[in-house]
């Protein structure tokens, strides 16, 4: 039998329903109009008859018995049909809600952040079947909204408010998620964490900010942050905490670093052996469990594993309850390996034991910033089956209790966040498989070429070490370009080399450091540019709002890498005219550099259209207008060796026609050229 769900479909809600409901009940509005043309009919009351019945389930129904369980039941009413989801507890019903939307509307998770609304349609007509939700692999699976300057930005209030979070947390909701760290260090004042609870969503914590509590130096400006030395104060914010949130679905994060994410011992140095560190560390964890459990019942409680805690963990120094999930972090560029530290990097895998009993789960991250390599502009940097690897090997040991994703600013990582969302939900993926698929949601055409781009975009990053995941994102192309412009202008070349690049090049002389990184993005350039040809080629195939989606999902990513390759490149090149003391040749590669970096500004500014305006200018991590800054400063210092004082004397000596070199009058040639019209003539007249 077929059930018709149209333009006169009714629907019908629980009475007074939660919040939760309540919002996917305007989801659901929201859809049917944008399908239909019309708002939704909706019953009055649960007494009136209704054609999509949202409710929640009595035994009869046979829905599994679970948390956040639903099913969908067709019952025959009289000579009529009435589609019935329902559901266990408030957030099985909205999964419920938001699967209808999703199977029967056709409104895609990624609907709103990859510009991808639900055809219209006068009816849509469902083979009528009983549907059981699977069981999510994962437990407790979310997003960390980390780094987020780009939400930030994006409207004029601070911190951001409802209209930049509910897209955050209704795609987290489509793509199964339940669990949420809204924000990066927001003002508690904030509707942040109280929209994502209202919306049905545990929240859960920074592990710099234990419990959620208030940042001890900003509580207690001028106190040291010492636990050993002013315990009851630290315990006064986590007492804070625990009542503001009781009565909250929060996964409650126990944990403790220092002040501005930190390891402690930084700012407490009693503390100078690895036993001492993590006595400490399991007798705070131990206090702030205890805490919880005498405000709330059956309390979920974690406590993340990351960077030297996980260290400090698998030398045997830190104790934790069994009942505490002990959640595993990956390096940042997607491998299960502790994390590079400034120029350390000593990759100590970051994964339970097959013996570690206990529960366990993973933080992962899909964008990061670190000032090194990462990807926060441009979407991550190796393979989809570098991610699958990995969190299946998790899951293989048993991490599935907790999976935590940096989804960054959430529009440039869509691709990543949906492969997760299967892995998550169904413990496995098939990445060529998931990625047609995914191809064929965003696109109606083009499918083969895209899909390639999508796999040729890993193959062309920068690898910059021995290992799979030593992949560059955007990062790379900023953070060491203004090192190396910070370096060499403070005049540091001829007596020492920039340590903090040695993460990178090695401990060696600052101009093979320059060349390294110059050889690198050179090497890269051909791979980027045969990436755009080919986007360019295939934009007339495309209907113009699937053009607009590839430019701000795939070409732009593409050009990101390229300016910064080729802007880079030129650096390169500044820095060697510079050292055989070609000035005016320095200058021009320098101006050259500048204007590849400025196509980066360029193209960040085109995907600020329509809702976007303004998306991207918080762009204060990779920074890209900062590089800009940097080249100019550049090349203005380079002018001055050799055309200063009078930003003349280039222009005489290359420019100027010989029939009036040595017979103009200075008194009538004083407007010196711009650097910009010096350059582009110097350029012409180097031939570069």
């Amino acid at each position: 039998m077929t059930f018709i769900i149209d333009n006169n479909t009714t629907y019908r809600i629980p009475n007074n329903p939660a919040s939760p409901i309540q919002h996917a009940w305007e989801m659901i509005k929201r859809d049917h109009l944008e399908v239909f043309g019309d708002a939704p009919v909706i019953a009055l009351s649960e007494e009136e008859r209704g054609d999509v019945v949202f409710r929640y389930a009595v035994p009869e129904d046979g829905c599994p018995e679970r948390p956040e369980a639903f099913c969908f039941r067709f019952i025959k009413v009289g000579m009529r049909m009435e589609l019935h989801i329902a559901a266990v507890d408030d957030l099985g019903l909205v999964y419920g809600m938001l699967e209808y939307s999703g199977r029967y509307l056709g409104v895609d998770p990624f609907w709103f952040w990859a510009d991808l609304p639900p055809k219209k349609r006068s009816q849509i007509e469902v083979i009528a079947g009983d549907y059981h939700s699977p069981e999510p692999v994962v437990r407790f699976r979310g997003w960390f909204v980390n780094d987020e300057v780009c939400l930030i930005g994006w409207k004029e209030a601070y911190p951001p408010t409802q209209d930049v979070w509910q897209p955050v947390f209704e795609a987290l909701l489509r793509c199964g998620g339940n669990m949420v760290i809204p924000g990066t260090d927001l003002p508690k004042h904030g509707i942040h964490a109280e929209l994502a609870a209202e919306m049905g969503l545990w929240v859960t914590h920074h592990h710099a900010e234990p419990l959620g509590a208030e940042m001890f130096l900003r509580a207690y400006p001028g106190k040291k942050a010492s636990y050993h030395e002013n315990s009851e104060l630290f315990e006064a914010l986590w007492e804070e905490a625990i009542e503001k949130q009781k009565n909250m679905n929060i996964v409650w994060v126990l944990s403790f670093r220092g002040q501005g994410d930190e390891p402690f011992w930084i700012q407490d140095p009693a503390f100078d052996t690895p036993a001492k560190r993590g006595e400490m560390i399991s007798r705070v964890v131990r206090k702030q469990y205890d805490m919880v459990r005498s405000k709330v019942a059956d309390p979920k409680c974690c406590v993340a594993l990351y960077g030297e805690i996980s260290e400090l963990y698998k030398a045997g120094h830190i104790d934790i309850s069994k009942d505490i999930i002990k959640v595993w972090a990956d390096n940042g560029y997607g491998k299960m390996v502790s994390r590079r530290n400034g120029n350390e990097n000593r990759r100590i895998p970051a994964l339970p034991e097959l013996q570690d009993e206990g529960k366990h789960g993973i933080y992962y991250h899909v964008t990061f910033h670190d000032l090194q390599a990462s990807n926060h502009l441009t979407m991550f940097p190796a393979s989809a089956d570098l991610i699958k690897g990995e969190i299946d090997g998790a899951f293989r040991l048993g991490a599935k209790d907790y999976l935590l994703v940096n989804s960054g600013n959430i529009r440039p990582h869509v691709y990543t966040l949906d492969l997760i969302r299967e892995l998550w939900m169904h413990g496995e993926v098939k990445v060529e498989d998931h990625l047609q698929g995914f191809v064929r949601r965003m696109y109606s055409a083009a499918n083969k070429e895209i899909s390639e781009l999508y796999r040729d975009y890993a193959r062309n990053t920068i690898s910059y070490g021995p290992n799979e995941d030593d992949r560059a994102g955007d990062e790379f192309y900023h953070h060491p370009a203004r090192k190396i412009v910070g370096h060499w202008l403070q005049g540091k070349t001829d007596h020492q080399s920039q340590s903090q690049l040695y993460w990178a090049t090695g401990n060696v002389d600052f101009p093979e450091q320059v060349e390294w990184f110059s050889r690198k993005c050179t090497d890269a350039v051909p791979g980027w540019l045969d990436l755009k040809t080919r986007i360019e080629r295939l934009l007339p195939e495309l209907a113009e709002s699937e053009r607009l989606r590839v430019r701000d999902h795939l070409q732009l990513h593409i050009e990101l890498h390229l300016s910064g390759c080729e802007g880079f490149d030129r650096l390169g090149k500044a820095y060697s005219a510079y050292l055989h003391g070609n000035y005016p040749l320095a200058f021009v590669y320098a101006s050259q550099a500048m204007w590849k970096y400025q196509e980066g500004v360029i193209v960040l500014h085109e995907a600020e259209h329509g809702k976007w305006k303004h998306f991207y200018q918080a762009d204060w991590l990779t920074n890209i207008t900062s590089t800009v800054q940097n080249m100019d400063t550049l090349r203005r210092w380079l002018r001055m060796h050799g055309d200063s004082p009078d930003f003349f004397l280039w222009y005489k000596q290359f420019l100027m026609p010989e029939t009036e070199k040595y017979i103009y009058l200075e008194n009538t040639h004083r407007n010196p050229l711009s650097d910009d019209e010096l350059a582009i003539g110097l350029a012409a007249k180097f031939g570069v």
